[in-house]
């Protein structure tokens, strides 16, 4: 993928989040009504039109992990925020759409969304053609922290390095030498303490994703064992890590609506705090 061009896993994954708001029941694990009208006016009838596709047991899994982190990660943001986060910066941040659709308790946040150039633009001309503003506490910073400074990107685009500071990083490991997530990792634990990550990761075996993703010239660099990355996260500083696994997947986020997702298989999110 060029800087120029907007990343087309990153889009697969739009589509996800808006799928979930038109063939899951709800409640929904993640209620996003932003998320179909930002992919345009042809959206809905493209994935109605593709719907026994998406219900194949693969889509319904890849979905259900795709607004599973999404929501663990937005509630460990609210519980942050309660504790005195005062900065929110998503990397990766693709067609995220919470910027858009913050609850009040994030309005004093200052949200920052890193990506690259390319996928930058086609959010932001998506976002007008939707008719709707960036609201005044969100900032779009292109920065490549698998380049260059993660820290001295983030400062250009005003995010202080005193201020507790939560960050997202979903579906972007995978895409990365491992030297560039230990520079991410090191960033981020030089922000003060109470700051926290959000991060999923891939594990070592083989994948019809990673298969996919590489066919589009997106491919995987990175698997983590759990083991090994809670070995790299307490390494980096971080003094808490918490992995969402299937089973509290499934009772804080599954059991109390329909069957018409299933519960993840494998341990593929993680939270560490300073």
């Amino acid at each position: 993928m060029s800087e120029r061009d907007a990343s087309r896993t990153a889009l697969a994954t739009a589509y996800l989040r808006a799928a979930h708001q038109l063939l899951d029941a709800p409640p929904r694990i993640l209620e996003d009504p932003i998320a179909l009208p930002l992919l345009g006016e042809d959206a809905k009838k493209r994935i109605l039109d593709d719907a026994d596709a998406y219900q194949s047991p693969a889509r319904r899994a890849l979905r259900a992990h795709v607004v599973l982190r999404s929501r663990f990660a937005e509630d460990r943001l609210a519980a942050a925020v309660a504790r005195g986060v005062g900065q929110y910066v998503l990397l990766g941040a693709g067609f995220d759409t919470f910027a858009l659709r913050q609850p009040e308790w994030a309005h004093a946040l200052r949200i920052v969304e890193v990506d690259h150039a390319g996928t930058q633009a086609e959010k932001r001309k998506r976002i007008a053609a939707a008719g709707f503003s960036v609201p005044a506490n969100v900032y779009f910073a292109s920065v490549d922290f698998a380049r260059g400074s993660l820290l001295e990107g983030l400062a250009r685009h005003g995010v202080s390095p005193a201020v507790p500071t939560f960050f997202s990083w979903l579906g972007v490991t995978m895409y990365l030498e491992e030297s560039a997530i230990d520079a991410t990792l090191a960033s981020v634990a030089a922000f003060p303490g109470g700051s926290e990550i959000v991060l999923t990761f891939a594990v070592p075996e083989p994948s019809p994703i990673a298969a996919r993703a590489a066919h589009v010239g997106e491919p995987w660099l990175s698997r983590f064992e759990p083991d090994a990355l809670e070995a790299k996260l307490r390494g980096a500083g971080f003094a808490e890590v918490t992995f969402l696994t299937p089973d509290e997947a499934e009772a804080r986020y599954f059991r109390s609506r329909p069957q018409d997702l299933p519960v993840p298989k494998q341990t593929r999110i993680v939270a560490a705090v300073r």
